[in-house]
């Protein structure tokens, strides 16, 4: 499956958590693994803090400051930053799904990490649906 992501700014956080939960209840998985692949060389995924908006904000200033726009780069797109960052970041995650519902803790959310927008872009949605055995 893909969902597709509009990102509206250079660097940002898009938070999918809903989404993704929605595309679990469409599948019926009960039990499995949930698998999200992104597959662009400066856009990310990441799980984190979402109920406090503050934590976006200090983990795109902290990867700016880490990264930043202007420096020495050799790559002539003039995006280096952004590959940079999106490899630190990384391009999956894995995550458990257990009685129909993805397994989070309380406080964490799925974001899309857009490093080089705005942009259209896609993130790859994987079901590994657990086999049930019976006694």
């Amino acid at each position: 499956m893909i969902l597709p992501v509009k990102t509206k700014a250079k660097t940002e956080l898009v938070d999918i958590t809903s989404k993704i939960k929605d595309m679990v209840k469409q599948t019926g998985v009960s039990e499995g693994i949930c698998m999200l692949y992104v597959p662009h060389t400066t856009a990310a995924v990441t799980i984190n803090e979402n109920a406090d908006a503050t934590v976006k904000e200090d983990i795109m200033m902290i990867l700016n400051r880490m990264v930043p726009w202007e420096a020495d780069y050799r790559h002539s797109e003039g995006n280096s930053p952004a590959h940079i960052k999106s490899t630190l970041v990384g391009a999956s995650e894995l995550i458990r799904i257990e009685r129909g519902d993805l397994v989070l803790g309380t406080w964490q959310g799925i974001f899309f990490c857009e490093f080089d927008g705005p942009r259209n872009r896609n993130l790859h949605v994987h079901f590994i649906r657990e086999k049930q055995h019976h006694e």
